[in-house]
């Protein structure tokens, strides 16, 4: 599967179907962006199980606004709909390649778990 683009009203919806979601916010006039997008694209066309999807931060500025995108490109992974990585910056497409396996390695039930304990905490303040 190659990369998509998405705008703030399709964001959510693609983030909460579940799965691995990579999130790169990138703009046309950005260097590290163009230098960026043939390594995200690749790696697009070698996991087509995993969403790869582009977000304009100039022509959807009210979502980068909102993700809180203080520098491009930004990339973001989400894992059944929860954030577990972002990070500023091009990489490069080893260091991509690892961050895709070290997220698809990742144990989301002792995750969930520790976000629900978290969460309980906060309620009991």
């Amino acid at each position: 599967m190659s990369t998509i683009s998405v705008t703030s009203s399709e964001f959510e919806g693609v983030i909460l179907k579940g799965g691995i979601t990579f999130v790169d916010f990138w703009a046309g006039w950005c260097g590290p962006c163009k230098a960026f997008a043939p390594v995200f694209e690749n790696a697009s066309t070698r996991y087509p199980e995993i969403n790869f999807v582009k977000v304009d931060t100039d022509a959807e500025s009210e979502l980068a606004a909102a993700a809180n995108i203080t520098s491009i490109p930004t990339l973001m992974a989400f894992r059944d709909g929860i954030l577990v990585f972002r990070e500023p910056g091009a990489l490069s497409s080893s260091t991509l390649e690892e961050l895709i396996q070290s997220v698809k390695n990742l144990d989301m039930e002792s995750i969930k778990a520790e976000i629900t304990a978290e969460a309980a905490k906060q309620n009991e303040k």
